[in-house]
C-alpha cells in the first residue's frame, strides 16, 4: 500500500517529503488513507521591539509535546528562518529554546536543507535574464528584484551598467521576494512555472513584460529541486514538525507553505501553524491570504502569545494583547491567551490570572516554556483540547476578491488594527503609485481587482503610533507594488524595511 514513506527520503540529518506528489496521490485515490487534521493558529502579540520575539516557536512546540504527551495526535508547521536576520540574532531563532527546541537547530537556522539558497538563486537567474532583456531591446526597466540571503546597506540601490544604461534595479532580502511568495502559495510544480511565467520583469515602452514572454520556465523551476519539498525535521521530545517556506510577516505573507500544512492535516489529528510575528501580521495574513484568497483551513482555534512584561509594562500600548485576543474571538475561533514567563516570573501568575479573568478572556495558559516545555502546558489544556477536538470544522470564510484596493485596506485596518475607515490616510503619491499599478497589470492583461492584498507595515506598531489615544489612531497607505506571479498586491503601510541588517552578537 502506497503511504508518505514512498514520497519520503532521506536528505542530510532530516528527511524531504515530495508534498506536491504525496498531495496528488491523495487527490486521485480518494480511498487512499488519510486524516482530516483541524488547524490551530499560534500568533502572538504585536512586540515591544521588532527584534524580540514573544516565544511563538517555543509555544509550538511545546504545545506538541504537550498534545502528545496528552495522546493526541498532534504536529507542527513552521517556516524557515532567514540566515542574515533571524540566525544571525536581529531576532529569536525560530527553532525554539530549552526544553522547547527542535533537533539539530543550526541546519533550521543556517540554511536547512537548501531552500533559500535555491529560491535566491531562481529568483536572480529571473534578472539575469531581466537584464539581457534590456540588452536585447526587450525591456527598458526591471521591475522585479534581485535577491540576497545577506543583507547590505551597499545593495538597497543598484544599478545595472553604471555608466552606459544605468537601469535602476532593487535588492531584497529572499524572505520577501515574489519567488518566495509563489513557492508558499502554490500546490504543484504546473502552478509554479503558471505563476512564474506571470510574473514582471519590467516594461517597454511603458507597458508591462512578464517572464513567461522571453524566457523558458524549465530553467528556473529545475533550480528549484528540492526547495519546494518540506524537510520533516522533530522536537527534542520527538513530536513531528514540517519546516517549509519562510516568508516575512512584516513585509511580505508570513506563512509556512500551504503544502506543507495540508500534507500535515492528512497526517495528524490537529496541526500547529506558527504565523509570523503578532496578530496584525502573520495571523491576519493566514485568515485574510491564506484562507480567504488561497482555499486554506480556517482555525478550529488559536493561540496569543505574549510575555508578562509586554503585556502590562506599557500603558500606552496595552490595548493591543487584549485587541488581538477578542478580535480572534470575534472571528468565531476560540482563543486562548497564553503568557510565557521569563525566569524569576512565575510570583506573577495570580496576578496575570486576575488580568485575564478582568478583561473576560479564557483562562489562560501560563508557564515558562523554555524550562518546562510541554510539560508546563499539558495540565492547562483541557478547555483548548475540548475545543479543538470536539468543535465542528470551520467553514470557508468568504473571499475579498474584487473589493476596490482602497476599500479592502480600510477593512483590514478597522478589523486587524482598530483604525476606523474614515482614519485611513492616502499619502500624496499613493493615488498615482495606485494608478500606475492598475495600469501595470491592465497592460499585461491581468486583472487587478483578483489580487490579494499584502500589507507592508513595521512589525512592532499596528497604527501611525500606537501609543496615541484611540480616537487619534491612524493608518497612513504609501505605496502600491504588484506580485503578479504570486497573485497579490502589496500596500506599504507606517513604516517597513525590506533589508534590515543583522544584529552584532
Amino acid at each position: 500500500m502506497t503511504s508518505i514513506e514512498d514520497f519520503t527520503s532521506q536528505y542530510g540529518l532530516v528527511q524531504k517529503i515530495d508534498a506536491f506528489g504525496y498531495l496528488d496521490y491523495l487527490k486521485n485515490d480518494p480511498d487512499a488513507p488519510r486524516k482530516h487534521g483541524k488547524v490551530v493558529l499560534v500568533t502572538a502579540d504585536t512586540p515591544l521591539k521588532a527584534s524580540r520575539g514573544e516565544g511563538k516557536t517555543t509555544t509550538t512546540i511545546a504545545l506538541i509535546d504537550a498534545l502528545r504527551e496528552r495522546g493526541i495526535d498532534a504536529a507542527a508547521v513552521l517556516r524557515q528562518p532567514s540566515m542574515g536576520i533571524t540566525a544571525a540574532g536581529s531576532k529569536g531563532g525560530a527553532s525554539g529554546g530549552g526544553k522547547a527546541s527542535l533537533t539539530h537547530p543550526e541546519l533550521i537556522d543556517w540554511g536547512l536543507c537548501g531552500e533559500m539558497g535555491a529560491i535566491e538563486a531562481a529568483q536572480n537567474l529571473l534578472v539575469s535574464f531581466a537584464e539581457k532583456a534590456v540588452d536585447d531591446g526587450k525591456l527598458d526597466t526591471i521591475l522585479v528584484p534581485r535577491v540576497s540571503e545577506v543583507p547590505s546597506r551597499s545593495l538597497r540601490q543598484i544599478a545595472v551598467d553604471r555608466g552606459k544604461g544605468d537601469v535602476a534595479e532593487r535588492m531584497v532580502l529572499t524572505p520577501t521576494c515574489e519567488l518566495m511568495q509563489i513557492v508558499v502559495l502554490s500546490r504543484s510544480m504546473d502552478e509554479i512555472s503558471e505563476r512564474v511565467a506571470k510574473m514582471v520583469a519590467g516594461t517597454k515602452d511603458g507597458k508591462a513584460v512578464t517572464f513567461g514572454e522571453f524566457v523558458d520556465l524549465w530553467r528556473i523551476t529545475g533550480i528549484l529541486g528540492d526547495a519546494v519539498k518540506p524537510a520533516k525535521t522533530e522536537t527534542v521530545n520527538g513530536s513531528p514538525v514540517y519546516v517549509h517556506g519562510g516568508p516575512f510577516a512584516n513585509v511580505s505573507i508570513g506563512i509556512p507553505t500551504l503544502v506543507s500544512v495540508e500534507m500535515a492535516c492528512a497526517l495528524h489529528d490537529v496541526v500547529i501553524v506558527e504565523a509570523g510575528y503578532g496578530a496584525d501580521a502573520g495571523a491576519q495574513k493566514w485568515l485574510d491570504i491564506a484562507c480567504r484568497e488561497y482555499g486554506a483551513q480556517w482555525p478550529s482555534a488559536a493561540i496569543v502569545v505574549t510575555r508578562a512584561s509586554t503585556w502590562r509594562d506599557d500603558p500606552a500600548l496595552a490595548w493591543r494583547y487584549p485587541f488581538h485576543v477578542q478580535r480572534l474571538e470575534g472571528l468565531d475561533i476560540p482563543t486562548f491567551p497564553l503568557i510565557n514567563l521569563w525566569d524569576g516570573e512565575d510570583d506573577q501568575i495570580p496576578a496575570l490570572q486576575q488580568t485575564a479573568k478582568d478583561l473576560e478572556f479564557r483562562e489562560p495558559i501560563i508557564g515558562n516554556l523554555y524550562r518546562d516545555g510541554g510539560d508546563a502546558l499539558a495540565p492547562q489544556l483541557d478547555a483548548f483540547v475540548d475545543a479543538v477536538v470536539n468543535g465542528s470544522m470551520p467553514a470557508t470564510p468568504h473571499s475579498h476578491k474584487g473589493m476596490a484596493l482602497v476599500e479592502n485596506v480600510r477593512w483590514v485596518a478597522e478589523n486587524a488594527y482598530g483604525v476606523p475607515a474614515d482614519r485611513v490616510i492616502l499619502k500624496d503619491g499613493f493615488a498615482e503609485s495606485l494608478n500606475k499599478a492598475v495600469d501595470l497589470c491592465a497592460s499585461a492583461g491581468i486583472d487587478f481587482g483578483s489580487l490579494a492584498l499584502v500589507a507592508v507595515k513595521s512589525p512592532a506598531t499596528m497604527t501611525d503610533n500606537d501609543s496615541a489615544p484611540a480616537e487619534e489612531r491612524t493608518v497612513t497607505l504609501k505605496k502600491v507594488e504588484v506580485h503578479s506571479g504570486a497573485g497579490l498586491v502589496h500596500v506599504n503601510l507606517t513604516v517597513s524595511l525590506t533589508t534590515p541588517m543583522p544584529k552584532i552578537v
